[in-house]
Parts: C-alpha cells; sequence; structure tokens
C-alpha cells in the first residue's frame, strides 16, 4: 500500500471512531489529526473538508455492504432464470450481508454499526441524505425483488415490512452485546463478540425476519364505515 493510501485509511479510521465515540459534530479536526497522527493538510488533502470526510467514511463501509449485496442478488436471479426468487434467499443475500460486516473482526465492522445506530438514534439531515443516497439503489432493486417473490402481498405492505426488517435488524445488532449477557449469565468480552454474530444472532434474526415477511396480512378497521357513523347525529 502506497504512502498515500496508508495516510488516507489512517485518517478514515481515526474518523470513524471518533464519530461513534463524540459524534460527528463534536469530533474536531484536531481531534481527528492528532489520533491519525498526521497533520490537517493531509486531511485537506485527500477530503478537502469536514464533510467530505463525513461522507467518505460512511461511501465506504456502505459502498462494501451493498456492492456485496447486489452481487449476491444478481447471482441469485441469474440461477432463478427470470423465476421469482424464494423469499428466504433474499432475505439472507440482504441481512446476511449486513451481519456479515458486522461480525467482521478484522475490518473492525463493529464500529461502523454503532456509528450506524448512532445515526438512528441521534439522526441528522445530512447523515441521513447520505445513507439514503448510498442505498437508493440497492434498495431498489431488493424491493423488486420482494414484490415478485411475493405476489399475493400489497407492494404497500412489502414496503412497510421491508421498514420493520431493517428496524429489527439495526435494534439486534446494536443490543447484541447486552442480550447475550442476559442469555449467558455472565460478560461478554467484546474481543469475542464478533464470535457471537454467526452462531447466535444470524440464525435467530434471519428466522425472525422472514416470520415477520410471511406473516398473514393485518386487518384494518373499516374507516368508510368509522367515518359514516361519526357523521350520524347523537
Amino acid at each position: 500500500m502506497r504512502k498515500a493510501e496508508i495516510t488516507k485509511k489512517a485518517i478514515l479510521d481515526a474518523a470513524e471512531l471518533l464519530f461513534v465515540e463524540k459524534g460527528h459534530e463534536n469530533a474536531s479536526m484536531r481531534d481527528i489529526t492528532q489520533m491519525a497522527n498526521v497533520n490537517l493538510a493531509a486531511v485537506n488533502y485527500h477530503f478537502g473538508s469536514k464533510d467530505e470526510l463525513i461522507i467518505a467514511v460512511m461511501k465506504r463501509r456502505l459502498g462494501a455492504i451493498n456492492n456485496e449485496r447486489l452481487r449476491l442478488l444478481d447471482e441469485l436471479e441469474a440461477k432463478a432464470n427470470g423465476r421469482p426468487l424464494k423469499p428466504s434467499l433474499i432475505v439472507n443475500a440482504f441481512f446476511g450481508s449486513l451481519l456479515e460486516h458486522a461480525g467482521d473482526e478484522h475490518h473492525d465492522g463493529g464500529i461502523f454499526l454503532r456509528l450506524l445506530e448512532q445515526t438512528m438514534v441521534n439522526p441528522s439531515g445530512f447523515i441521513s441524505a447520505i445513507v439514503a443516497k448510498e442505498n437508493e439503489i440497492v434498495f431498489e432493486r431488493y424491493k423488486q425483488a420482494f414484490f415478485k417473490a411475493l405476489p399475493g402481498v400489497p407492494e404497500e405492505e412489502i414496503i412497510w415490512r421491508f421498514q420493520f426488517m431493517l428496524g429489527a435488524t439495526s435494534y439486534a445488532i446494536s443490543g447484541v452485546k447486552a442480550l447475550l449477557e442476559v442469555t449467558d449469565h455472565q460478560p461478554i468480552n467484546a474481543a469475542k463478540l464478533y464470535d457471537h454474530y454467526d452462531n447466535k444472532l444470524k440464525p435467530r434474526l434471519l428466522s425472525f425476519i422472514l416470520g415477520g415477511l410471511r406473516a398473514p396480512l393485518p386487518r384494518f378497521p373499516d374507516t368508510h364505515q368509522t367515518n359514516q357513523l361519526s357523521a350520524e347525529p347523537h
């Protein structure tokens, strides 16, 4: 790896960790340069501004996850040769990629997922716009795959359920350490947390998500009848 690439990676790694610890608004450029052991000129050279650095941090991780999601979906659709995919395959390709990234100890996947968690708990328009833009293409591809796989479910309902699946996954990943400590009745070493994603979290979460996707359609009140009743004189 060339020196410039090493410097750029050091800046991205430092910024990512500080955004998790302090929030992107409170982490200063001085904090980032000190942790990365570089000068401000190096940050400006590679990224131009703090906003561009934030974008680069988010795109580096989201890009890797979404590229893998698209690769897996392309493979599945090629094998299906125009036939609808099984919902379980779509769920595993989309959410399994995120869980594998979370369990990637060598690339500090857990740190980035903590950053995503922070953006959900304390959302800002700037960060939300970055995430939405990075996810736009992959979300649309997967929604279309779900529409085709579940022809008996209204598209609006699939979109609702997709949103619920995203929320359940985010919550499960962010709270997995506390949950494991409750179920295992002992503290979980952070260094060993990655070992639990595949053998404890992933099978349970994917099963739960698939169950929600296949759940019976909800029954809503008859709003027309309700409006008529409320309009009648008492």
